[in-house]
């Protein structure tokens, strides 16, 4: 695609007060972006990979931002929405715009996709992990990669848990974020009946006296298990703890107490999984 079949909707950024671009503005503010493009219906894709996966999962941009030596790299996407608009800047104007250094080719702005179904959800799966009040997106993303490369059917998240869908969730996920099948709960942890009356085995990976360890457990085929995971600080509440089937814990050595939850999702996605 020649780039003249696009320059037209290529327009360099002159003012950051330009109200077209306040889609973009402090993205590096994760608390404030959590709540406003929720409400706003829009979310962020950040670098070339992501927009193109986004973009390959039928989401729709409502806008490009990038410096304009990457331009050649989403020709195929400005293709797909001849309708939507392309800004781009030096450098330093997109940090100024953005909070924080644009390193990874550009930004989308996209319509955010409607939530799924958790029954269907649920109907549908046979492993689902349950990630309860993750407060940090970089293990959000984490855990949701973990959970789409080892297997997982479907992730569910508590009401207080981050957006899957902020921008550094979606990066530290490779795009996975957008591909794998996730619910955000409306009760917590009332939603735990519904998953047990679509037949779920429901376990929590925490550190507790009567504990079985991972390894132990023999998943039979076909047998329907969720895990949960908690909290990065408190691990799962112990209100939680008295609605599950069975806690589970990962045995470590060195004295060290535990994994990072995003590295122990791992372990235990793989045991489950496997």
């Amino acid at each position: 695609m020649p780039e003249s079949d696009y320059a037209h909707r290529v327009h360099d950024i002159s003012e950051l007060s330009d109200p077209r671009l306040d889609d973009y503005l402090r993205l590096s503010e994760a608390a404030l972006r959590m709540r406003s493009d929720i409400e706003n219906g829009i979310y962020i894709a950040e670098s070339t990979m992501v927009v193109q996966r986004a973009i390959s999962m039928g989401h729709v941009p409502r806008s490009f931002l990038l410096a304009r030596k990457y331009l050649p790299q989403l020709e195929a996407e400005f293709a797909r929405f001849p309708e939507v608009p392309i800004f781009v800047g030096e450098d330093a104007q997109l940090q100024a715009l953005t909070g924080f250094h644009l390193h990874r080719g550009a930004l989308a702005a996209m319509e955010r996709p409607a939530g799924l179904d958790l029954d269907t959800v649920l109907e549908n799966s046979i492993r689902i992990a349950i990630l309860e009040d993750i407060a940090d997106h970089s293990n959000l993303g984490a855990l949701l990669r973990s959970a789409a490369g080892l297997g997982v059917d479907a992730v569910l998240i508590t009401p207080q848990c981050v957006d899957p869908l902020y921008r550094r969730s979606v990066r530290v996920s490779m795009g996975t974020a957008l591909t794998i099948d996730w619910v955000r709960l409306e009760s917590w942890p009332g939603d735990l009946q519904r998953v047990r009356e679509h037949g779920f085995r429901i376990l929590a990976l925490e550190l507790t006296e009567n504990a079985t360890e991972l390894g132990a457990l023999q998943p039979q085929p076909g047998e329907k298990i969720a895990m949960i995971l908690g909290n990065e600080g408190r691990g799962v509440r112990a209100e939680t703890l008295t609605m599950v089937d069975e806690c589970v814990i990962i045995p470590m050595a060195r004295e060290v107490a535990s994994l990072n939850v995003a590295a122990a999702s791992a372990v235990a996605f793989w045991q489950l999984c496997r």
